[in-house]
């Protein structure tokens, strides 16, 4: 596991620590939205670690939203068409575009309400316009394992945001919330391990080096949740 302790970052453990820190975000560039990107390996704990900071920065005032990148989750047909299906969650199982765009829409903070999808597990697929940003929204927090990939379109993810966060838990750790998440949707003990340690860890070796170059780094041992 990288380490949270990268030479000149700042480093978060906990929800006080987050609205500190978007606070003094704010007030280097008041007046307009602040778009803050969490990235992290699968199972790290950036849901968590998001839901967490919009919760807070909800309860002290501020108007945030939070929206993942997984409701850019290809459909489960177009995966199956294309020969993905068997490890979805991949980099290229993404409408990275879309993703990309959105948050490009999120940023201009325009008079409109913009509407975002979400990936509904168990389920298994994403819902358009199910996440709702209105003009007043002030701080939104985006979460997902590629914003800080260096290829294609999420090369410009880290352009149209305002501070990039990368999440960092024990590796073993990591690997026991996976395994636990996808059989609480379904999987039997043996095959949610398999897919945890296949398709998710061959994600997470694509995403592990990246994490480095992020603005922030995220103990998600901490207290979150």
């Amino acid at each position: 596991m990288p380490s949270t302790d990268v030479p000149g970052s700042p480093r978060l453990t906990s929800p006080a620590d987050a609205l500190a820190r978007v606070a003094a975000l704010r007030a280097a560039r008041p007046g307009r939205r602040m778009v803050v990107a969490v990235a992290g390996e699968p199972g790290s704990g950036k849901s968590t670690v998001a839901a967490a900071v919009v919760a807070a920065l909800t309860a002290s005032g501020t108007s945030a939203v939070g929206v993942p990148m997984d409701g850019f989750h290809l459909a489960g047909s177009t995966l199956a068409r294309l020969g993905r299906l068997d490890r979805k969650g991949a980099v290229d199982t993404f409408d990275a575009d879309g993703y990309l765009a959105l948050l490009r829409r999120l940023r201009e903070h325009g008079p409109a309400t913009v509407w975002a999808p979400d990936y509904v597990r168990g389920v298994e697929e994403s819902i358009g316009g199910a996440i709702e940003v209105g003009p007043a929204v002030e701080v939104v927090v985006t979460e997902g394992n590629y914003l800080l990939v260096d290829d294609g379109p999420w090369r410009a993810v880290r352009e149209v945001v305002d501070e990039t966060w990368a999440v960092h838990v024990p590796h073993g750790l990591r690997l026991d919330r996976l395994a636990a998440r996808h059989a609480a949707f379904g999987m039997a003990q043996e095959a949610a391990r398999a897919w945890a340690e296949g398709p998710d860890e061959a994600a997470a070796r694509l995403v592990r080096p990246t994490l480095a170059a992020a603005d922030v780094q995220v103990d998600g041992a901490g207290a979150w949740g």
